[in-house]
């Protein structure tokens, strides 16, 4: 039978060759698979089947038809799924008879979102992309019926689109009335739902602004798709009449493109909602063995960390730290409810030109759900939500990077050009794992289990390895606190390493390129990494004690004033510990996992935790002030105090330098810079030439 003949079935014939499909069709073990999700409906309370663009094949008249004119085939089908109910449940077929319709999976023609366009109106399509924003759900009427004054009803059908035509007479022909009113209770209302779907960041052609597209969506595929989930949605084109200004309404010959929803996949698993799983693809049995069996060879470590952006030399263990933050470790669900943070947060501060934009973008790359923004162009909201109003007046939620890169991990460039206000949403997220806002009448708490990897350049240019790192970047210290690992990324000229590094940039500049023999490639890095991730490894006991002891020993200093690490410090090397485990695939955390963090820990430590003062580790350099500059800072207040006495006697500077000198804390060179540091920071002044008092 040819295409030709196909478009002139009747509705009934056409749709009793569609029940014969149903029930006829055998999948490859044998069974009656579409008789068989018929016969589920009712237990499940379900109101549509699925089916299987591929099975369709074998019905070349059918499929014909859905190239030609999908709203026909899917009507044909909604009443041969009718009738198939009916001979099997009858009330509940007459109970949801105006409800039942089919879903499509597999739909073999995807377009991208640039490809839909005047050519595909009325078509049926599918396209992948993000979902950016949902707005409420809100009724839309099916059947509605009015009534006159003598209360005669009148039925009206609304058929397809948006407007519903009022009645202009009575459906009683001997009734003259004109006017009528709606009776809701007796009409009939299904759930609707605006999403608006955005181009994938992967499919984006350089130079362009994403494009997206609105999609309706009815019945229960509302509320099935959050924003920042990656779908793949099949359903018809439309159009509808776009309101022009100057141009009567309903006047206008322009015309927006509108999706109409009739299924979603999920593009990470294509699972459903509860077991949606993370990462952009599903892995393979095949792929799963590669997998495995390269995690069983031997120097699969070092592996990993060589093919982590091997077009940059060195900077070993800063790759081995975002490896470890990409897989991250298991957050810990608590008896009374609350979480313990399992992502992993690193900072990079460092000289410029040391490839630190270049790792935070491959890491995004290569990341299962990786997002990737620049300091000055993000804002809180940008980060965070955003309410905004739509074009029809309702209020929706948008969700940020945070919140789109949810169980994934997000890069942030320029740290420290970020304006303070925009930077402070993130000192939230960072430890309760969550972006809370209250705007325009939204209280919402979004999940926002996000990794940051944070990059920024110290505050002169060059990191100043004679001042603490609060001082050399310019951030707010409770923000500091939250990273577990903070790596200082210097550029020292070293005969050897220098001579690498160049000898690396030609080469990559020239035709043989980064070969390394022992690089894994890309796309198997990131399943190794979402594969890596569902690990849930347990520590053990000679873990436990390995972290306990150093804890204790780092707890245990000489002064009573300095703080070595704190109960952060002592999460962050549990989360690493567990994280290196999950990288290796084992599902126990062992002694050598724990050293390893402990190590990674304690060059952190050694780099960014040291007093450079007295040059010795001590945490105040992270939380403000080092102990020895709150004791110097102390004294020297007090020196003037006592010298001021009670009349606040100007203090002469000659005589201010000896007594400082007396107390042993102080050379006299080091005394005058003090004074001149303190005449800076305002906390004394120059009453008179060369005599000073306390503000």
């Amino acid at each position: 039978m040819s295409t030709a003949q196909a478009s002139t079935f009747t509705d009934s014939a056409l749709s009793d060759k569609v029940k014969e499909f149903l029930t006829r069709f055998k999948d490859r073990d044998g069974n009656y698979k579409y008789v068989d999700a018929i016969d589920e409906m009712m237990p499940k309370n379900a109101k549509y089947i699925i089916v299987d663009y591929n099975d369709l094949v074998i019905e070349p008249q059918i499929e014909a038809i859905f190239s030609q004119n999908p709203d026909r085939i899917f009507d044909a089908f909604s009443r041969a799924i009718k009738e198939a109910l009916q001979t099997r449940f009858p009330e509940y077929a007459e109970k949801i008879k105006d409800e039942v319709r089919v879903r499509l999976i597999n739909f073999p023609l995807e377009r991208s979102l640039r490809q839909i366009n005047a050519e595909t109106i009325g078509k049926i399509t599918s396209v992948s992309g993000m979902v950016v924003r949902a707005s409420e759900v809100k009724p839309l009427a099916k059947e509605l019926v009015f009534v006159c004054p003598d209360e005669h009803p009148t039925k009206v059908i609304q058929l397809k689109g948006m407007d519903v035509k009022m009645p202009i007479v009575c459906d009683n022909p001997s009734c003259k009335h004109r006017d009528f009113e709606l009776k809701p209770e007796a009409s009939k209302f299904i759930d609707f739902q605006i999403l608006r779907l955005q181009e994938l960041p992967e499919d984006l052609p350089p130079g362009q602004l994403p494009h997206y597209i609105d999609v309706t969506t009815r019945q229960d595929l509302v509320d099935n798709s959050r924003p920042g989930d990656r779908i793949i949605l099949t359903g018809v084109v439309r159009v509808e009449q776009e309101s022009v200004a100057g141009v009567q309404r309903g006047h206008s010959g322009l015309y927006r493109l509108r999706i109409e929803g009739n299924n979603i996949e999920f593009l990470s698993g294509r699972g459903s909602k509860t077991d949606r799983k993370i990462g952009r693809e599903e892995i393979s049995p095949e792929e799963e063995k590669l997998i495995k069996s390269l995690s069983q060879s031997s120097d699969v470590y070092q592996r990993l960390i060589d093919s982590f952006a091997p077009h940059i030399q060195g900077q070993s263990l800063i790759k081995e730290a975002i490896l470890l933050l990409i897989v991250g470790s298991n957050q810990r669900l608590l008896g009374d409810g609350s979480k313990i943070r399992g992502d992993i947060n690193v900072f990079l501060v460092g000289d410029p030109g040391t490839a630190k934009s270049e790792m935070l973008k491959f890491c995004a790359r290569i990341a299962p759900r990786g997002l990737y923004t620049s300091g000055r162009g993000s804002t809180a909201a940008g980060l965070t939500a955003a309410v905004v109003r739509d074009k029809t007046g309702i209020m929706m939620l948008e969700a940020g990077a945070v919140v789109l890169g949810d169980q994934g991990l997000v890069s942030i460039d320029e740290f420290d050009k970020m304006k303070p206000e925009d930077r402070s949403a993130l000192h939230e997220v960072m430890e309760q794992q969550s972006a809370s806002i209250a705007k325009g009448g939204i209280v919402a708490t979004l999940n926002a289990r996000t990794s940051i990897l944070a990059a920024a350049n110290p505050m002169y240019g060059k990191y100043d390895p004679f001042k603490n790192i609060t001082e050399n970047v310019n951030l707010p210290i409770p923000l500091l606190t939250r990273f577990d690992l903070i790596f200082v990324v210097r550029d020292i000229p070293t005969k050897e390493r220098d001579m690498q590094i160049a000898k690396h940039i030609i080469r990559r500049n020239t035709t043989q390129g980064t070969d390394k023999k022992s690089v894994i490639e890309v796309d198997l890095l990131t399943k190794y990494l979402s594969y890596a991730k569902r690990g849930e490894p347990e520590l053990t006991q000679e873990a436990e004690a390995k972290i306990l002891d150093y804890y204790l020993q780092m707890r245990n200093v000489e002064s009573e004033e300095m703080i070595t690490v704190t109960p952060r410090q002592l999460e962050g090397i549990i989360r690493l510990s567990t994280a290196r485990a999950r990288l290796l695939m084992k599902d126990k955390v062992e002694e050598e996992d724990a050293e390893r963090a402990i190590f990674l820990i304690q060059s952190m430590l050694q780099d960014a935790g040291v007093d450079v003062n007295t040059g010795k580790v001590d945490l105040g350099v992270l939380q403000g002030k080092p102990r020895s500059e709150v004791s110097k800072m102390q004294l020297f207040m007090d020196v003037l105090k006592g010298l001021e006495g009670d009349n606040k006697v100007p203090v002469e500077e000659k005589i201010f330098v000896k007594e400082l000198e007396k107390s042993e804390k102080f050379t006299e060179e080091e005394a005058r810079n003090y004074i001149r540091r303190m005449l800076r920071e305002a906390s004394i002044y120059e009453s008179k030439p060369g005599h000073y008092n306390r503000v």
